[in-house]
């Protein structure tokens, strides 16, 4: 009898420390991911309730949804207007961007010049400098642009780009960490094709075009979802550059349910999740080409 209890005992498995520590990190993801998970729940809750009983009686989810606050959020609120600026500047922004950072991050890597290093890290430097030190000389870059809004040959006159969807662009045509992690991603890459390429005599161009660029989806992807990112996300620049509803941005908008001391809490939840899915949509689109291209573009320095 003792014998059979004994070899019960040794039958049964082990909970080693490793396993307790994998317990332990599982419960505490789980408690995190309710964490960061509950206010886009009670965001889609409230979008759904209707706009006099937000908070009236506090519930998980509505016992009548409805629509209408996406219908305010599109009408009243300016919504339409300001998420058609947005998508307009963010493109602008993204084109621009996978063509210069991809075409500059590509000379930094392969193409080195006198000084090229010196230059390089003297652009990557602005990347530390505070938005809000920008702010002024932006506004009077745009505002005194040559034969734009009035102004003369000299920018002066005139309200510039002020006010339009070129100056809400300006600022993000190129960006400086894109130009990086492109620079990144080429000088972890093998010169032996492009070696092998320019003794057959083939060009710089057509190197870069017909090997390097087929196989650059994945940095050309985090470089999309950054550009189209830091437009969709901002709100200082738009602010002071846009001055009327024919150039607001989504952000912009957002401020607009929250104005006169009067918050509409319905119309502004059901506005926030439109304005979050072109996010959400672009990132799962290109999510695996995302996570490939920031790990391979960290692998050197």
């Amino acid at each position: 009898m003792t014998s059979t209890l004994d070899d019960r005992k040794a039958r049964r498995p082990r909970v080693t420390r490793s396993d307790r520590g994998r317990a332990l990190n599982i419960a505490l993801l789980l408690i995190a991911t309710a964490v960061v998970l509950f206010p886009f729940l009670w965001m889609i809750s409230l979008a759904f309730t209707p706009a006099q009983e937000a908070f009236r009686d506090v519930k998980l989810w509505p016992s009548s949804p409805t629509f209408q606050n996406f219908v305010t959020a599109l009408t009243v609120g300016n919504l339409g207007r300001a998420f058609l600026n947005s998508v307009i500047v963010a493109l602008a922004a993204v084109a621009s961007n996978c063509v210069i950072a991809v075409a500059a991050g590509y000379a930094f890597a392969h193409l080195p010049f006198r000084g090229s290093t010196v230059v390089f890290y003297v652009l990557l430097s602005t990347a530390a400098i505070p938005v809000a030190v920008t702010l002024i000389p932006l506004f009077l870059m745009v505002s005194h642009v040559p034969f734009a809004g009035g102004n003369d040959a000299l920018g002066r006159g005139g309200s510039g780009l002020t006010d339009t969807l070129g100056g809400l662009a300006i600022p993000y045509l190129v960006g400086t960490m894109s130009i990086f992690l492109v620079r990144q991603f080429y000088r972890s890459m093998s010169r032996e094709l492009a070696e092998a390429a320019r003794i057959d005599g083939a060009s710089e161009l057509r190197i870069f075009w017909t090997i390097y660029l087929p196989i650059s989806k994945p940095i050309i992807a985090v470089v999309a979802i950054f550009s189209f990112t830091a437009v969709w996300d901002d709100l200082l620049w738009p602010l002071v550059v846009s001055s009327s509803p024919r150039s607001q941005t989504v952000q912009l908008a957002l401020t607009g349910f929250t104005q006169s001391g009067n918050i509409q809490y319905a119309p502004l939840m059901a506005a926030a999740i439109i304005v979050t899915i072109p996010v959400l949509l672009v990132f799962l689109f290109n999510q695996r080409h995302f996570i490939s291209g920031l790990s391979e573009g960290a692998v050197k320095g």
